[in-house]
């Protein structure tokens, strides 16, 4: 068996002198204990060794991405194919696998071969003649630094880092500042209300009270290096009539030291943002072009580093800092936003509330292309930003206007009109809707008709009960004729008014036909 050793020296390979001794892999440590006892278990075979620290980094970047460099491909074609039967032992097994790809060399990795390089790197100084330990030392020393250093690709021009803080910062100042001013114009506006609805502008409104202190100052002071005339006019005259109250010295003072602060902040402010706009056009000038440095400092704090952000795809950087929305709107099955971070760039800001969803998709297709050529490219220029930006603003401008012809495309297609059609439609007009009676239920009209039929019979019984009593009393009195004509004549007016009041009904034809024939055996008794 044959062992690959990497070291910060060179690459070594022994030869496995007892493999019987490494089955026992708990107890193959007390066979590394001393020097001696190392060299009985494996003999240096080969040694080579790197001319410089450049050929070591290229080496150990190879190791660590998985690769076979050119110099190992070349020793293990020298030495290991002579022994082509032979299992290599490898420390790392993607690297195993490449070299058993490319070269056809059966390579073996497991805990034993784990435990077998744990002890060749304890006994490395006997076991490779020639190294001093002072030697070994610095070499790993340098390749450490000069790996680390690889890792992190240092360029002090693409430094991201930069940006990040100083957004970061130029966010917690501007927080700071609105506490500030805020505190301000309350503390000073007990003694002088007036003057915060006259000076709307908070860093001119310190400057003047820095200056002036007491409100009767005002008329005194000159204040016109700071305020226009008709504002400073208006201040003059408002610190006569003011309604505040009076306070000490001290208190003044103290509100002025709160407006140094204020103003000192404010300076301290405008030198940062000096300072993060030249590091956007240093290290991303199309991103900048495209959305502005604010907007492009955030989406790279956001992200993290210029790197991370380029391997986002533009759906990605649209919503960039909408994630809570957006993940709100995907649980509740609603619509999911349109924008982000983006959504403070200029352009969007131009275009109208219908057109912000196509302009700020737009603008993430192309600012996504201008991340990646910042982040990748070599070229330093802001020529591809100009171009894209140049771009969405016509196609702000088109859809703006409004135009008929098609945006993409050849641009000859034209709106088509659809061929009219006359279409008549007879309708019946329905009486239903005019009345305004309300619609009577089939059960409420039968009780009705029941109640209505009732009311006809309680009639009718009474009558009756009338014309037997009015019978009654013709049989016990005897009377003459002509009253009798005359009582016949009322009694059949009577008849006739009832029979118009009440509707006909089958009880009162019977009483109807009663009454004839009552009437007909009355003639005949007295004929």
């Amino acid at each position: 068996m044959l062992v690959l050793f990497e070291t910060a020296a060179g690459y070594a390979i022994f030869k496995v002198l007892n493999e019987k001794k490494l089955q026992e892999v708990d107890s193959l440590w007390k066979e590394f204990e001393t020097p001696e006892k190392a060299n009985k278990i494996v003999k240096l075979k080969h040694f080579e060794k790197f001319q410089d620290t450049t050929e070591a980094l290229a080496a150990s970047t190879a190791l660590v991405e998985g690769k076979l460099s050119k110099n190992l491909k070349k020793i293990l074609k020298k030495i290991v194919a002579k022994d082509a039967h032979e299992q290599l032992a490898v420390a790392d097994a993607k690297l195993g696998g490449v070299i058993k790809e490319k070269l056809n060399l059966s390579c073996i990795h497991s805990p034993m071969v784990t435990e077998l390089m744990r002890g060749i790197r304890s006994q490395i100084e006997g076991l490779i003649t020639g190294l001093p330990s002072r030697e070994m030392a610095a070499m790993c020393l340098g390749l450490a630094h000069s790996l680390s250093r690889y890792k992190l690709k240092f360029s002090p021009d693409k430094v991201d880092t930069m940006i990040i803080q100083a957004i970061s910062l130029l966010d917690d100042l501007d927080k700071e500042l609105n506490n500030y001013i805020m505190r301000c114009r309350e503390w000073y506006g007990w003694h002088f209300p007036e003057l915060g609805k006259i000076i709307t502008d908070n860093l001119m409104y310190c400057k003047c009270v820095r200056k002036v202190g007491d409100r009767s100052n005002f008329a005194s002071s000159d204040v016109s290096d700071i305020l226009p005339e008709e504002i400073e006019e208006d201040v003059k005259a408002a610190a006569e009539i003011s309604m505040g109250t009076e306070v000490s010295e001290e208190d003044i003072n103290n509100i002025i030291h709160l407006c140094d602060q204020v103003i000192e902040i404010s300076e301290y402010r405008t030198q940062l943002y000096d300072y993060l706009k030249n590091r956007m056009m240093a290290i991303a000038p199309n991103l900048t072009v495209m959305v502005g440095e604010l907007v492009g400092a955030r989406l790279i704090a956001h992200a993290g580093s210029l790197l991370n952000l380029a391997k986002h795809p533009a759906s990605t950087v649209q919503l960039l800092g909408a994630e809570k929305a957006l993940f709100r709107a995907l649980k509740t099955k609603r619509d999911t936003p349109k924008f982000g971070l983006i959504y403070h760039a200029s352009l969007v800001g131009q275009s109208n509330t219908k057109n912000k969803g196509k302009i700020s998709r737009m603008l993430a297709a192309k600012t996504a292309l201008t991340i990646r050529y910042d982040a990748l490219g070599e070229d330093t220029s802001a020529e591809m930003g100009a171009e894209n930006r140049l771009k969405v603003e016509t196609r702000l401008r088109l859809l703006e206007e409004r135009g008929i012809r098609r945006i993409s495309g050849t641009g000859k297609a034209l709106a088509k009109t659809d061929k009219y059609q006359n279409k008549s439609e007879v309708k019946v007009y329905d009486p239903s809707g005019d009345s305004t009676l309300p619609v009577v239920s089939k059960k409420r009209k039968i009780q009705e008709v029941d109640e209505h039929e009732t009311e006809v019979a309680v009639k009718a019984k009474k009558f009756k009960a009338e014309m037997k009593e009015g019978t009654a009393v013709e049989d016990g009195e005897p009377v003459k004729k002509k009253k009798k004509k005359k009582d016949k004549e009322k009694q059949a007016e009577e008849e006739e008014v009832l029979s118009e009041e009440l509707p006909t009904s089958p009880i009162i034809e019977n009483t109807e036909k009663k009454k004839k024939k009552k009437k007909k055996m009355k003639d005949g008794g007295e004929d």
